[in-house]
């Protein structure tokens, strides 16, 4: 209690157990590990814990034989008093943390191509401007909707998720690198979208064979880039092995769907769609898959970089 801040500070540093303290003493360590920079998690069950609960980034307070003054200073409450539990919940903020975060990224990613595939012919007048109406984009936003709401919700946890270090409170939600790699991404989809466009044109197609074949691509990116996005660490092949039962479901009903629209005479005709020949078919689905497979390589550089960070 009689240190200054500065010898308060080095001592908490080289220091691993303060025993019989105060109620000051327990919060001056607090505020001491706060001014280090560090995220401070407290746990306590007595009424002299209750001003160093109230003051951590995160207080834990003893469900059954906690205070009411502990309680209430605290954010998170351990029912069972087992403390292997806030293992547990650490586990799970983080999880629902990073899905959450990969959802929002395949939305920012899959939703760039739909914009800019609508507006450029349209923007440019191109042989085909309307080569998607309101229509379709429905019917893309009904294929890609569950995707985000039901695939990345239920994402396991990956393998190196504890052990990455807490994030910094002012840490804002989406940094620059993660924001600039979902915005690359969907140009990236979009130059394999338009250039099909343009393939398409090039070798004397019909506007609805046009549109099937850029539809097609963009199906056929938004399947690879739902795979590769559950991960922006592990490679495609591991992610594969993930246990997420929606994974097959979504991607079997995604591909029956839309089958249906391109060679079910009723519905093709509806939508302005033509049947694809194999060989079109392999084109438009290859540049949706090329669209999207780079990134794997961007992996690989990650995960080199991750090693020898800690091997250094």
């Amino acid at each position: 209690m009689m240190l200054s801040e500065k010898e308060l500070l080095e001592k908490v540093n080289c220091s691993n157990i303060f025993t019989r303290m105060f109620p000051e003493a327990k919060l001056r360590i607090i505020n001491a590990l706060k001014a280090g920079r560090q995220v401070v998690a407290m746990i306590g069950d007595g009424a002299n814990d209750g001003p160093a609960l109230k003051a951590a980034h995160i207080g834990i307070a003893m469900g059954k034989k906690g205070t009411e003054i502990a309680k209430q200073g605290a954010s998170l409450i351990l029912l069972e008093d087992d403390l292997s539990k806030m293992i547990k919940a650490v586990a799970m903020g983080r999880r629902i943390y990073a899905n959450l975060k990969k959802a929002i990224q395949y939305i920012i990613s899959i939703h760039i191509p739909i914009i800019l595939t609508v507006f450029i012919p349209l923007a440019l007048d191109w042989v085909y401007p309307t080569i998607f109406s309101p229509v379709h984009i429905i019917v893309l936003e009904l294929i890609m909707g569950p995707t985000c709401s039901m695939i990345y919700e239920n994402e396991p946890m990956e393998k190196n998720a504890m052990s990455q270090k807490p994030r910094p409170f002012t840490t804002t939600f989406f940094n620059w690198k993660e924001l600039s790699t979902s915005i690359l991404q969907g140009l990236i989809i979009s130059m394999a979208t338009l250039s099909t466009y343009q393939y398409a044109i090039g070798v004397g197609t019909s506007e609805a064979l046009t549109r099937t074949m850029v539809f097609s691509c963009l199906i056929s990116a938004n399947i690879w880039l739902t795979l590769v996005n559950r991960s922006f660490f592990y490679s495609l092949f591991t992610v594969i092995a993930y246990k997420n039962n929606l994974v097959p479901l979504i991607i079997m009903i995604t591909l029956i769907f839309s089958f249906t629209l391109i060679y079910w005479k009723p519905l093709a005709f509806f939508f302005g769609f033509e049947p694809l020949s194999l060989g079109a078919l392999l084109i438009s689905i290859s540049l949706g898959f090329v669209s999207v497979a780079w990134y794997e390589i961007v992996k690989i550089k990650t995960r080199l970089d991750y090693t020898k960070m800690q091997s250094g």
